[in-house]
């Protein structure tokens, strides 16, 4: 996978890592909404742009050796 790849999948990750420990201490309802509304979409949305990233590099490796 790119760098550009890379750098998403840590930082995404690192954000989870960041909002697990926030939830140890804020616990109410619109951290429930915060949480559904956002960050699971926000997962969702960034899993399904690293496959996509990774299936382009492939395709672009392909390519630049068949142009060789």
């Amino acid at each position: 996978m790119s760098g550009a790849g890379h750098r998403i999948g840590a930082l995404t990750k690192e954000l989870m890592n960041r909002w697990r420990q926030t939830k140890e201490t804020w616990r109410d309802e619109k951290a429930a909404e915060f949480e559904r509304e956002y960050l699971v979409e926000l997962q969702t949305s960034v899993d399904k742009s690293l496959q996509v990233m990774e299936q382009l590099d492939k395709l672009m490796a392909k390519i630049r050796s068949e142009c060789e």
